[in-house]
């Protein structure tokens, strides 16, 4: 028998408490043609792309969110989720198999529900980066560049709060991303001012490979600049 590459996850909705399934991605099904140097991944199967599943979308509410979100509820976020997406939802259903614009939207209900329930600046980063990422996918630069300042705006007020503790990410790979996003949407000063940074304590961390990557890009721009001069 033929293994479907999606698959139905019971999750349980932290704002209206409703139970349901939604589609992911089985991992066996996931196949990289090639990494970017911010960590983009295209993959060979569009449809089998991880990052059109990465949001979930409650479909008797609309609360929608990551694996990353916070558990918890205060009273206002729960007031303003209330007032702002779930009176105002019509049961759209996000939980079966996801067209790119279908994922496209899940993304920016995220992106407005973290920024309803004051989600950590680096949560709203990935939801700012990956929503980049798909628009590359896309081949829409426009919206892609959009979206990448938007992810370096909070990469910054994640690194200065240092809300990232406790996550996945670390102090040197939010500084590596501040670096590249900076690079990336042309501010170069002040991407070299980060990946700076990186390489002055490279003798202090143990992710080489991140260090390595810093001084690639620092060298791609001198390289560049060297070419119009």
């Amino acid at each position: 028998m033929e293994i479907a590459h999606l698959y139905d996850k019971n999750t349980t909705c932290v704002l209206c408490n409703t139970s349901f399934k939604t589609k992911k991605l089985r991992s066996s099904f996931i196949r990289i043609e090639f990494n970017d140097s911010d960590f983009y991944s295209k993959y060979r199967l569009e449809s089998c792309n991880p990052l059109l599943y990465y949001v979930t979308v409650c479909p008797n509410c609309g609360f929608s969110f990551s694996e990353e979100f916070s558990p918890h509820l205060s009273v206002p976020a729960r007031k303003h989720l209330t007032e702002q997406v779930w009176n105002h939802w019509t049961n759209n259903d996000y939980c079966q198999e996801r067209s790119m614009q279908g994922a496209l939207s899940a993304y920016k209900l995220a992106i407005y529900c973290a920024e309803l329930k004051q989600e950590k600046h680096s949560v709203k980063a990935g939801l700012h980066h990956r929503l980049a990422w798909l628009y590359r996918s896309a081949g829409n630069e426009d919206q892609e560049m959009r979206f990448l300042e938007l992810a370096l705006e909070e990469y910054i007020r994640s690194y200065m709060k240092e809300d990232y503790a406790g996550t996945k990410m670390t102090e040197m790979k939010v500084l590596y991303l501040i670096g590249e996003l900076s690079r990336r949407i042309g501010k170069e000063t002040q991407a070299v001012r980060y990946f700076s940074r990186i390489i002055e304590n490279q003798s202090q961390t143990l992710e080489k490979g991140l260090v390595e990557m810093a001084k690639d890009r620092w060298q791609e721009m001198r390289d560049a600049r060297a070419l119009v001069q």
